[in-house]
Formats: C-alpha cells, sequence, structure tokens
C-alpha cells in the first residue's frame, strides 16, 4: 500500500467513527427527549386545558328526572325543563299549522284542507291499531261500518234522534281533505266535540288514513261491480 492509499484509508476510516458518533449523540438526544415528552404527559399536575369551541355541548348539564332545579335558579339559569318553543320531538310529526277558529268564523277550517295527511300507508299492525282506534272513538257515532249507523243513532232507534255523518257513502266525507277531518276531531265541528285529550296527534293521523282507506276500498268495489 503507498503512503497516499494509507492515508486515505485512515482518514476514511476517522471520517466513519465520527459520523458513528453523531448518530449515537443524536438517537441519544432523541431518546432523552422522548422520555421527557412521556414522563410530563403522565404526570398528573392539572395544566390549563385548551379553548372549546362550544362548550354547552362539550360540557352538558345532565338533569335528572325529579331532579330539584332551585339550585340553577340560584347560579342565574333560568331552566324550567320544557321543550324550546318552536321545536319538535324527533320522529315526531310537524305540528298542525292552524288553531282552533274563533265562533263565528271558518278561516282556519277552509285553510286546513291544504295540510297532507302524513301518514301515507299503515303496515298491518298500524292498520289493526288504527280500526281499534276507531272503533272506540269513532264508532260509536259514525258506526263500525263508517255508515253513520252507530249505537247513539241505531236506525233511527238510538238515544241520538239526528244520524251521524256517512263517511263512507257519502260524497261530502268521501272528498273531505285530510286536514280538515283533522281539525274536526282535534278541534270539534258542529255538533261532535273535540277528540284532543283522547287521541294524540298521531293517533288522529291514523285513524283519518283507516277512514280514507275505507273510503277507497268501497269505491273500488262500486266500481268493479258496475
Amino acid at each position: 500500500m503507498t503512503r497516499k492509499k494509507h492515508y486515505l484509508h485512515k482518514r476514511n476510516k476517522r471520517f466513519n467513527k465520527l459520523i458513528k458518533i453523531y448518530m449515537m449523540k443524536k438517537y441519544l438526544i432523541i431518546s432523552f427527549l422522548v422520555a421527557v415528552v412521556a414522563l410530563v404527559s403522565c404526570s398528573d399536575v392539572k395544566r390549563t386545558p385548551g379553548k372549546v369551541y362550544m362548550p354547552d355541548m362539550a360540557y352538558s348539564r345532565a338533569i335528572e328526572s325529579y331532579t330539584d332545579l332551585a339550585y340553577l335558579k340560584d347560579q342565574g339559569i333560568h331552566f324550567d325543563a320544557k321543550p324550546v318553543a318552536g321545536t319538535i320531538a324527533r320522529g315526531k310529526e310537524m305540528p298542525f299549522p292552524y288553531a282552533m277558529d274563533k265562533p263565528g268564523d271558518s278561516t282556519n277550517y277552509v285553510a286546513s284542507k291544504m295540510v297532507p295527511n302524513p301518514i301515507d300507508s299503515l303496515s298491518v299492525k298500524d292498520a289493526a291499531e288504527a280500526e281499534r282506534l276507531y272503533l272506540i272513538n269513532c264508532g260509536i257515532c259514525h258506526g263500525a261500518k263508517l255508515d253513520g249507523n252507530g249505537p247513539l243513532y241505531k236506525d233511527g232507534n238510538g238515544p241520538y234522534a239526528a244520524k251521524p255523518a256517512t263517511l263512507v257513502g257519502d260524497i261530502k266525507y268521501e272528498s273531505m281533505p285530510a286536514g280538515q277531518m283533522f281539525y274536526s276531531v282535534a278541534y270539534g265541528k258542529n255538533l261532535m266535540g273535540s277528540y284532543a285529550s283522547q287521541l294524540n296527534k298521531h293517533q288522529r293521523w291514523m285513524i283519518i288514513k283507516y277512514i280514507k282507506d275505507k273510503q277507497a276500498a268501497a269505491k273500488t268495489t262500486a266500481t268493479a261491480a258496475k
């Protein structure tokens, strides 16, 4: 080996050794920093957290049923446990948009014809429930066959002298929109009183859908018989 080659070999060997020392120091420094971060992270010392964008949602106040809410008032929080006005529970129908007309007025009754039935079909189970609700609340007047011949009329021999509305077979009621039927059931109409206390909103729409299905079936039968 010549003197020049010997010198280059020795210099390269020294350079490689320095590189190894540098890399070892680098790994030691990185390992030390990771260890410090881990120790700091596991510390039980409380530190100031970052800002929360929507704290009311991140830290919502849980209110248990039947809890005395007097302590909220002392904190300046006015909470009456009632739904916010204008809100609708998930899965519920839209509220009926028309209030009861004042005596002598029929504005809202006429406008209610534009309100569609949110129930567009009844399952077998729902149809059976709608029929049950109809027979309990409506059948006594309008009859089990929706012909107006219920127990209160009974072919003119019952305690009610005037025949109730014939829901199937009378063009007036067969053409009556679902919204007007709902208005009548909710607020009452003529001699029929309100059934708002007996039937909730969903049940009223179920009964109206049941009536409309019966009317449609009767029309189909009549058309087929011709």
